[in-house]
């Protein structure tokens, strides 16, 4: 007997279908079987589950001779099932990564509830997922299992079926089953959890539900009349088991949360119905209402709207909204305009003033926080230049990164435009506001971020899927407002000054950012892997894979948890994801912990002790500390072909490179991730990336660009540069005494 049955409905989403199944099926808890029910679905659904059938065993094929719709199509996989639980996805639905282990584990520390409900995440045509709404209701805290009196809040949850798993003893003892109808859910959520005896919740996303784009213009049927005969079933159930009785207020509550909510979005409804669905809302609202039972302030007006059934009220309501947001819209729009005005006027007046010589301002990565050369630079220039007052450009939510030294300045506020007409010293890591008009006298210095190894400047011309409509000109326009452009070694320099010429000059000095890796010390090692949680005796890889730009969707090529799992308790990874990711690498665990919103890449790599990365330009900075560097590339045929590299990683690699997920996993286990030939690659390749990088390349730019010094001071040899040691280095780990082999390689779904 599996102890789960995932039952799966298909109608009409052929599109959608083999992700569906993938996902089920690549589950890392593999004791399931999977019903698919072809719900005689025209187009290709019936033949994409025999497929499914055909390679995999678990998969269970039902096909119906007549359409029956979601509730019978799940009914007749209610029918089939022998796991312990029942689960419903939609057949344009999906679990996420490890949902099923996560649902097992969670069922198992409670007891084997009879209902289990998890978070889900509503994913749109553009791939982008949101979390629900309620998750707050979902948390793990306080006993488990309980019954719903104790957690009350789980009946405002969606009433849908695949946001829960259920027991099947318990579905079969107490009888239940999908009505017909377009909203058969209602009918069987809201029993199902009043009839539990024991609950529990997992504070985790195992669905992602999609929203299927419809289009904008309103309903042309009466489907959604189909609420009234559903919520009719559920206050008939309540009437048939007088113990439930206590809940009806609630649900009385919910119905009319629902019904007005479709009644308000116009796109739910044809205009010619309207008024008849709220006249019936109305007759539902008297006939199931609970006197003495006052309804909540913020839901007053939507009841007082079902209860009266105003509906030209209601339009007149939403005429006079219409205006008022229109005439507020205007009213922000000429705020915004005298604004905008104003500051021009504000700059130009600010760039007749004489420059101010003892001041710069620095920014970095889009006014994000105090980070990477220009945050090494600002330091310097107080350290070795004390004289010139310095302020950082970032939005508010990054100003507790800025030392307290340090001036704050908001973007696009009247001492921003200030800064920019009048000081003398301009750093940045990318570019300035386009509108920034470079005086006489003012010194541009452009750090840049990082060693070039993918395509970059002039060469994207070529490649548009990575340039994503850049205009080239801008780019010329800013790279003539340089006068000095930061480089790590000679690669570098010779790369720069092909895709951005110009006339500035290059300062071959190194990376001021990774000048603390030569200053650090063991103590400061400590303290940042005490501040991260990393547990003491354990590995820490950093993961820090870079962005792919033929991806519309980005997600990680390693299974992280698995990784995990197979090598033991000694390892913990930092997940750090790039900026234009769009959120956490992973979900923080125990030995997981996401670092991405970290403000110092630079303190996770001295916390570090290997790191793990694919085309990232962090190698060349890392290879500074002369610690692992594994590159794992599986895409590389894929990636060459949207951006481009400047020479192939895998001939001149920093160290171990592994082509797929098992293959980085050996490397870990086997120990060759430190082994004597990682360290041949390493040493060559830090011969050729790091010559400059001994600790003062920050100095050496000061003193160059402000204190006109411009013969930098001699560059310390790598041979007697000893950067920190990691945590792990004298560490004994024995080569593949904690793997696990996997029985069988995860499937990733990937969305291009």
């Amino acid at each position: 007997m599996p102890r789960f049955s995932v039952i799966v409905p298909a109608y009409k989403v052929q599109a959608y279908l083999h992700e569906c199944l993938d996902s089920v099926l690549s589950q890392s808890c593999p004791d399931l079987e999977l019903i698919a029910v072809d719900d005689r679905s025209p187009d290709a659904c019936g033949a994409i589950v025999d497929e499914f059938a055909a390679r995999d065993p678990r998969v269970r094929p039902v096909h119906l001779v007549g359409n029956r719709g979601p509730g019978g199509a799940r009914n007749a996989g209610l029918a089939a099932a022998t796991g312990d639980y029942l689960v419903f996805l939609d057949g344009d639905d999906t679990l996420t990564p490890d949902a099923l282990r996560a649902i097992a584990d969670r069922l198992k520390e409670t007891g084997d509830p009879d209902v289990l409900v998890h978070d889900h995440a509503l994913t749109d045509w553009t791939g982008a997922a949101v979390r629900d709404g309620f998750a707050t209701q979902l948390t793990e805290e306080g006993p488990a299992p309980f019954r719903l009196e104790d957690r009350p809040g789980l009946l405002r949850l969606p009433a849908v079926a695949w946001n829960k798993v259920y027991r099947r003893e318990f579905v079969e003892r107490a009888d239940f089953s999908f009505p017909p109808g377009r909203h058969q859910d209602i009918a069987w959520t809201y029993p199902a959890l009043m009839a539990a005896e024991t609950l529990a919740t997992l504070d985790r996303v195992c669905v992602h539900h999609r929203r299927r784009r419809q289009g904008t213009a309103p309903g042309t049927s009466r489907g959604h009349f189909d609420v009234f005969d559903q919520y009719d079933r559920v206050f008939a159930y309540v009437d048939q088991h007088p113990e439930l009785d206590r809940w009806r207020p609630v649900l009385s509550r919910r119905m009319v949360d629902h019904l007005s909510a479709l009644f308000t979005d116009r796109h739910r409804l044809p205009r010619r119905v309207r008024a008849e669905f709220l006249l019936k809302a109305r007759a539902h609202y008297r006939r199931y209402r609970t006197p003495g039972h006052p309804v909540p302030v913020r839901a007053r007006l939507r009841h007082t709207l079902v209860r009266l059934g105003l509906h030209r009220t209601y339009r007149a309501l939403e005429l006079a909204k219409r205006l008022s947001r229109r005439t507020a819209h205007r009213a922000t729009r000429l705020a915004k305009a005298l604004r905008t005005a104003a500051l021009r006027l504000h700059y130009r007046v600010q760039r007749r003033l004489p420059l101010r010589a003892d001041h710069a301002v620095f920014a970095a990565y889009g006014n994000r926080g105090h980070s990477c050369n220009p945050g090494a630079l600002e330091q310097a220039f107080r350290t070795h230049a004390p004289h010139i007052r310095t302020a950082w450009i970032a939005g508010a939510e990054h100003h507790h990164t800025i030392p307290t030294a340090t001036r704050r300045l908001r973007p696009g506020s009247a001492a921003y435009w200030t800064a920019l007409a009048r000081s003398k010293y301009l750093v940045n890591n990318t570019d300035f506001d386009h509108r920034l008009v470079k005086r006489p006298g003012q010194v541009l210095v452009q750090t840049q971020h990082g060693t070039p190894l993918k395509h970059m400047g002039l060469d994207l011309q070529e490649r548009p899927a990575a340039a994503r409509g850049m205009d080239f000109t801008a780019l010329l326009d800013d790279v003539d407002k340089w006068d000095y452009l930061l480089s790590a070694n000679r690669h570098t320099t010779l790369t720069w000054e092909r895709v951005y010429p110009g006339t500035y000059t290059t300062l071959e000095y190194g990376y001021p950012r990774n000048d603390v890796f030569q200053q650090a010390t063991s103590q400061d090692v400590r303290r940042l892997r005490e501040s991260l949680g990393i547990p003491e005796g354990t590995v820490a890889i950093l993961y820090a894979p870079t962005h792919r730009d033929y991806r519309r969707t980005q997600r990680p090529a390693l299974d992280l948890d698995r990784v995990l799992r197979r090598l033991g308790p000694r390892f913990v990874v930092l997940a750090r994801a790039h900026h234009r990711h769009g959120g956490p690498l992973a979900t923080s665990t125990g030995r997981i912990i996401d670092v991405t919103d970290h403000p110092s890449v630079e303190s996770l790599c001295l916390a570090s002790d290997a790191l793990v990365t694919d085309y990232s330009s962090l190698m060349f900075d890392y290879a500074n500390l002369d610690r692992p560097i594994v590159i794992h590339s599986d895409d590389r045929e894929a990636y060459e072909a949207s951006r481009g590299t400047y020479f192939d990683l895998r001939a001149f690699p920093p160290g171990a490179v592994a082509r797929s997920e098992d293959e980085l996993t050996d490397i870990f286990a086997s120990g060759h991730w430190r082994g004597s030939r990682s360290t041949q690659l390493r040493s060559a390749f830090r011969e050729r990336f790091c010559p400059y990088d001994d600790g003062r390349a920050a100095e050496r730019v000061v003193r160059h660009v402000v204190l006109g010094q411009t013969e930098p001071a001699p560059f310390l040899p790598l041979a007697e540069r000893f950067p920190v040691p990691s945590a792990a280095a004298v560490l004994e780990l024995p080569p593949q005494a904690t793997v696990e082999r996997a029985a069988a390689p995860s499937l990733v779904a990937e969305t291009v």
